[in-house]
């Protein structure tokens, strides 16, 4: 399988809080490293995850929220 996506992200979104997996996977080896993190549903909690993937050079993101909240 051909990977096309080298740094990405998938949120999954509820009302207390989001948690995200960064998957890296370097064209050097066979397996993609993860970093799951758990940020708050607060402004500056979103803002902070933005820079978090912004540091973390993410080029994809992909979420996942349930409920009618997602609406928005």
């Amino acid at each position: 399988m051909d990977i096309v996506h080298y740094r990405c992200a998938g949120l999954d979104i509820s009302k207390r809080d989001v948690k995200a997996c960064v998957r890296v996977q370097q064209p050097d080896q066979a397996r993609a490293k993860s970093k799951v993190t758990t940020w708050g549903s607060t402004t500056n909690a979103i803002l902070a995850l933005r820079e978090f993937l912004v540091a973390e050079e993410v080029t994809l993101v992909v979420m996942e929220a349930t409920s009618d909240y997602w609406l928005c």
